[in-house]
């Protein structure tokens, strides 16, 4: 039972720290986020990776839902931007937290890794 918990606990941050960080560019920037400019560009490359990494399910879940309710993709594919959503937030997740136990061991605190 404890993988489990430990997935939805990884799954749980991932969504927090998409939602936080994109939050947080709409706020900064007055639009919403997306994989178009100022997020992505060909010109601040490392911006763009560093953006789309802790942003990007939430750049992914607004273009399908904006290209669904033009009709441009169909449900189907809209079921399929979701099931990658769901996996990018486990994934985002499970990075953060390998990151921040990484960063325990470093500072040497005590806690246990």
């Amino acid at each position: 039972m404890a993988g489990v918990e430990l997935f939805l606990f990884a799954f749980v941050v991932g969504l927090t720290v998409c939602g936080v960080t994109g939050s947080t560019m709409e706020l900064m920037s007055g639009r919403k986020v997306a994989f178009a400019e100022p997020y992505v560009s060909a010109s601040h490359v490392l911006r763009s990776l560093a953006a789309t990494a802790c942003a990007g399910l939430f750049m992914l879940v607004n273009d399908a839902l904006d290209a669904r309710h033009e009709r441009r993709i169909s449900t189907v594919a809209l079921l399929s931007c979701g099931c990658t959503a769901m996996a990018w937030a486990l994934a985002l997740g499970i990075v953060v937290l390998a990151i921040a136990s990484w960063s325990i061991g470093l500072l040497g605190s005590g806690i246990p890794a």
